[in-house]
């Protein structure tokens, strides 16, 4: 039987400066089950990181209503949301967001620090998911001396440490190579399919939205019923026109 872990009910979030009035999301309703893929695509705009960062809690909603794991994100306190996400939530960077002066052991370790284990217990956990992700010859390597495609996998390994039930992907082969995008994007289809992690993804690029088992399009900050696509939506708005 499936499990819903991610839930979104006319989930609305607004950006508010000065004059200025953005509405980034507009009633939002979304259902992932627990083991899926999830590809969010759109154009630059459509919302798809700010969906994003709110199921990770980074950022709250203006309105509406967002359960992750069963819990209702908007009760949540902020101390209460740190802890949330550092247990449940390991969260993948375009950028990496590596420390420089540390290795990648080091790097790994950071989320566990937030944990009871000893430094013994951390180091051992962090070289495992190194090793997982294809990195246990490169513990002791500052990210200064690996490549964009082995900075990415440490990024990787730094997410899944503490075993998170979601791992949240915004843009993560935005700044690789081709090469360097694959490697990442089949360790990725790997951690779902063998180690049964629900993934979402952000991404403009379909190469890469294939590895995923669903995708689902936003288009100015709506997400579009399962299975159309922008130009249906286009096609859809020419034809009510």
């Amino acid at each position: 039987m499936s499990e819903t872990v991610i839930q979104t009910r006319k989930l609305k979030k607004e950006f508010v400066r000065d004059e200025f009035h953005v509405v980034a999301l507009q009633d939002v309703d979304l259902e992932i089950q627990r083991g899926e893929f999830v590809a969010l695509m759109g154009p630059s705009g459509s919302g798809k990181s700010t969906l994003l960062h709110l199921i990770a809690a980074m950022d709250r909603a203006s309105d509406g209503e967002i359960r992750v794991l069963g819990g209702n994100l908007r009760e949540l306190s902020d101390r209460e949301i740190a802890h949330w996400r550092n247990v449940h939530v390991g969260f993948v960077f375009q950028s990496f967001n590596l420390i420089p002066v540390l290795t990648a052991i080091e790097n790994v370790e950071l989320p566990l620090k937030l944990t009871n284990l000893n430094k013994k217990e951390r180091m051992e956990h962090a070289k495992t998911a190194l090793q997982l992700v294809g990195l246990g010859d490169r513990l002791t390597h500052q990210p200064k001396q690996l490549s964009g495609g082995q900075e990415q996998r440490v990024a990787i390994a730094r997410a899944i440490v503490t075993d998170p039930d979601l791992i949240l992907a915004d843009e993560p082969t935005g700044n690789l190579d081709a090469t360097s995008a694959m490697e990442v994007l089949t360790l990725l289809s790997r951690l779902n399919k063998e180690y049964g992690k629900t993934i979402v993804m952000v991404t403009h690029d379909p190469h890469a939205a294939r590895f995923a088992s669903n995708i689902r399009y936003l288009e100015k900050g709506e997400l579009l019923p399962v299975g159309q696509t922008p130009e249906d939506w286009a096609s859809t708005i020419r034809a009510a026109g």
